[in-house]
């Protein structure tokens, strides 16, 4: 096959044909350009057509999108498919980020969108098993003209007639595939369509509807197969998923910021992001934990302490309190209290949807009280009360200043932000909520004041804790509902105009297969149309209801969540269709598993199905060969990746001193003499002092921070130290030292750990 694409003899016809897919690109965007702006032209007009407008508003700005996200890259690759059994003719068909149609020819395809049924040999065929498939051919372009051609032959008869070799099969479209490794990192992810393999195309376009966990080892891929299968689901299951919405959860912030253009360069803009420490609408984790108190809040364990939390918020008086009703001296007792909360626990409720059981039952013993004191007033010991003015006792009383301040001094509505704050701000909270923990753990707990701010390990906390509270909303559903009464009316106004217009004797002047408005749409449909928000998407409305299903969720670095934040996830995903990905040799965090089996059992069973990736495209040979002692010690069970490449660059290490180790990191930065970037990953002290050292090609990184990331090179700072932070430390150490691309450097002023023992000093540096 040509080594470069220019010298291709079919690249003059393969531009041809490239450029004409632009001009149908060109064409469909501008038309969805030109209905876009006539829509928001037209102004005014009924309810029924300004909601048309707002569906057509969203629907032409995500065709617009996705046109333009089409635009790098439009079509990708092509196969040459036998036609008929007798394999006479062939049909070629071309790969791409979007379909394309002929209009003009009875709609035939002339671009295949990479995630339809008839595309999938592009990634599947291989000379064993080719599937028709007699040549696959990669198009690699840059500002729509192309810059390079590449042919795998799978057949010997086509092979021979074009006087090539036949694809060996290792893996699909390799020279395509090394030349996206080999590239510089830039910082932003890009999408793999043009080179997904076939292991990777399995998990994308699997159709399992539980748990599907997806392990692999570093480079395998992981994100970028999670990723595409979101996007493939997105385009197998529109119908469905563009109601309930798809959420996909990352480690951290720069992950998410790493991975933010794959999904938009597909075409799919309406996925919600998230980290688990911001999922839990109007917080954003801003504070982080010690590792040791991340583990603590991470347990099952503190469902009891959230409950208990909570029950000490009902309280009982020690002393009576006394009350002044309408000039009437009246005394709210413990027994009174203890009566009332035991009515309002007996009901099974949250605290707050149980709070008016609460309130009833004190302002009837209140009432009562008082009915007693009037009573026993008169001169023949009767009572002047009726159940009216009784009940309009009650209704004052509940309106009554004192009264309702001790109430809420006793059974307060509560909020999970305030409990949660409170709760961390008082020794004697946590003394009470938490006696099982000692005194050094509920220290790791203390915050200096009830002041609202959260980590991570806080959110699935917020979100017991809103279980456990629950939201009084029982006026806010009461005015819903009217506003949806009138919406009703008002939709069932417009129908009926409608019908009303309609000439007497339609039936007889219209085709009976001529559908009007009121065939295709109820009052209910058309008040729902107007009910929704003009630009709010799916994503963006899920973002803000903590109690929003979703269709399908996607984990990335699983392994790392905690049991609280697993709990928290699942109440989103009540049909258990999910995607994991992750490999439980990087469990990093105290909190984590190393048990796919463990995190899922309680939730699905044995309901959930296990794919591996095997193949390691980033970390070339020459580094995994240093991590593979690392693994062996975490796990001497598991079998690393096959690492594709090498980059022929040695990893090397240098002891240096304490005093020159800075010096000498300046040192291995300016040795580094090629595009891309650096990852300088430090233990956590270190992080924040050499923040000086970070520039558009360097990142300083604590092991944390670039989980799930890569980079063309990394130079790893007192490994020693990075394994001492933490019980998993050694899983953080493989984490590091399979995150470059190219390039590995080792610093240290101390003794290395013995799994780096095969290290070796370089000649200079």
């Amino acid at each position: 096959m040509p080594a470069d694409g220019l010298s291709h003899p079919d690249q003059e016809r393969e531009q041809v044909y490239l450029s004409m897919l632009y001009g149908h690109l060109d064409s469909m965007r501008a038309y969805a350009k030109t209905r876009l702006s006539r829509v928001l032209l037209d102004t005014g007009g009924t309810p029924q057509a300004r909601s048309e407008r707002e569906s057509f508003t969203q629907l032409y700005t995500e065709d617009i999108a996705k046109y333009d996200a089409a635009e790098h890259g439009l079509c990708f690759g092509r196969i040459d498919v036998r036609d008929g059994e007798d394999g006479d003719g062939t049909e070629v068909r071309y790969i791409g980020r979007i379909g394309i149609l002929d209009e003009a020819n009875d709609y035939e395809p002339l671009l295949l969108d990479w995630r339809a049924p008839l595309a999938r040999p592009f990634y599947l065929a291989t000379p064993a098993a080719p599937e028709g498939v007699t040549r696959r051919r990669h198009i690699r372009s840059r500002s729509r003209a192309i810059t390079a051609l590449n042919d795998e032959y799978l057949d010997l008869d086509a092979a021979q007639a074009h006087d090539a070799t036949v694809s060996a099969g290792g893996v699909a479209g390799e020279t395509a595939l090394l030349a996206a490794l080999n590239a510089a990192r830039t910082g932003q992810m890009h999408d793999i369509v043009a080179t997904i393999q076939a292991e990777q195309d399995a998990i994308i376009r699997s159709e399992h509807k539980s748990v599907l966990v997806v392990q692999g080892g570093p480079g395998t891929g992981k994100t970028a197969v999670a990723l595409h299968r979101a996007a493939f689901l997105l385009y197998t299951y529109r119908r469905q998923l563009a109601k309930s919405g798809v959420l996909i959860v990352g480690p951290n912030s720069t992950f998410l910021d790493y991975i933010g253009q794959v999904l938009p360069s597909l075409g799919e803009t309406g996925v919600l992001l998230s980290t688990i420490g911001d999922l839990y609408p109007g917080v954003r984790a801003s504070v982080e934990d010690s590792l040791e108190a991340g583990a603590i809040k991470g347990s099952l364990d503190m469902i009891e302490v959230l409950k208990k939390a909570v029950r000490d918020r009902q309280e009982i008086p020690t002393t009576p309190i006394p009350l002044v009703f309408d000039t009437y001296r009246l005394t709210l007792d413990r027994k009174t209290v203890t009566r009332a909360r035991g009515r309002a626990r007996s009901s099974r409720r949250p605290h707050n949807l149980a709070r008016p059981i609460f309130v009833s039952a004190v302002v009837d013993a209140l009432a009562d009280q008082l009915a007693s004191i009037i009573g026993a007033n008169l001169v023949d010991g009767g009572n002047l009360l009726s159940r009216d003015d009784i009940d309009d006792i009650r209704a004052e009383m509940r309106a009554d200043r004192d009264i309702t301040a001790a109430i809420d001094s006793l059974w307060p509505q509560l909020s999970p932000q305030q409990v949660l704050a409170e709760l961390f701000a008082s020794r004697e909270r946590l003394a009470s909520a938490a006696p099982e923990l000692d005194e050094d753990q509920r220290a790791l707990l203390l915050r200096p004041s009830a002041t609202r701010v959260f980590s991570a390990a806080d959110a699935p906390l917020l979100d017991e804790l809103a279980e456990l509270l629950g939201v009084d909303d029982a006026a806010e559903r009461e005015r819903v509902a009217r506003q949806w009464r009138k919406q009703i009316a008002d939709a069932q106004g417009a129908l009926d105009i409608l019908t009303g217009s309609a000439p007497q004797d339609l039936e007889d002047e219209l085709d009976p297969e001529i559908l009007m408005a009121y065939d295709l749409i109820d009052a209910d449909q058309l008040a729902q149309r107007q009910s929704r928000s003009s630009h709010e998407t799916t994503a963006e409305r899920a973002a803000g209801d903590r109690t929003w299903t979703y269709g399908h969720v996607i984990v990335d670095e699983a392994q790392e969540l905690s049991e609280m934040a697993w709990r928290m996830l699942m109440r989103r995903i009540p049909n258990r269709w999910m995607t994991l990905v992750g490999d439980t040799a990087q469990t990093g965090d105290p909190a984590g598993s190393s048990s796919w089996q463990r995190i899922l059992e309680p939730y699905v069973a044995n309901r959930w199905k296990k794919a591996e990736l095997t193949v390691n495209y980033r970390t070339p040979a020459e580094i995994m060969e240093i991590a593979h002692a690392v693994l062996a010690e975490i796990d001497p069970h598991q079998v690393p990746p096959r690492s594709v490449r090498e980059s022929g660059f040695t990893p090397w290490v240098r002891n240096v001193d304490a005093d020159g180790l800075l010096e000498a990191v300046h040192g291995a930065l300016a040795a580094e003499d090629g595009p891309g970037l650096t990852a300088v990953i430090v233990p956590h002290d270190l992080a924040a002092q050499w923040a000086h050292l970070r520039s558009d090609s360097v990142r300083v990184s604590t092991v944390k921070d670039v989980k799930g990331l890569e980079f063309d090179s990394v130079l790893l700072v007192e490994p020693t130290a990075i394994v001492a932070e933490s019980p998993r430390g050694l899983n953080d150490l493989y984490v590091a030292l399979t995150r470059a691309t190219q390039r590995l450097g080792v610093l240290h002023t101390g003794e290395l750990p013995e799994a780096l023992a095969a290290l070796v000093a370089p000649a200079r540096l």
